[in-house]
Order: structure tokens, then C-alpha cells, then sequence
């Protein structure tokens, strides 16, 4: 996962940075590494983050 993307399925989901780290049992630190590119997103979380970036897209809240 690219950094764009994980920060583009962040944005689908609708989380923060902060909420992803604190759900995934990591410091904000660790996360932005992630999303500048000088770590690599671990498989699990980039797979976690595609489901329900997937899931929000097939499934957007109801407008008004």
C-alpha cells in the first residue's frame, strides 16, 4: 500500500491518523511513518484498511 492510497482510504473511512494508530495499538509516531513513506504499511493493516475503505464505498451514509 502507497502511502496516497492508505491516506486515501483513510479519508473514505473517515478516520484520523490518531484514531488508526490508537485502533491498531500503535503511537502516532509509528503511523506517520506510514503515511510519509519511510516505513512500509504491514500487509494487515493495508489489507484492513482496503475492507473497509470498500466497505464505506459500497456503502455511503445516507444524505439529506
Amino acid at each position: 500500500m502507497t502511502p496516497a492510497r492508505m491516506i486515501e482510504c483513510l479519508e473514505t473511512i473517515g478516520w484520523t491518523r490518531r484514531g488508526v494508530a490508537a485502533r491498531v495499538g500503535l503511537s502516532n509516531t509509528s503511523f506517520r511513518r506510514y503515511e510519509i513513506g519511510t516505513a512500509k504499511v504491514p500487509d494487515d493493516i493495508a489489507a484492513w484498511l482496503e475492507k473497509l475503505a470498500a466497505a464505506h464505498e459500497r456503502n455511503p451514509p445516507p444524505t439529506r
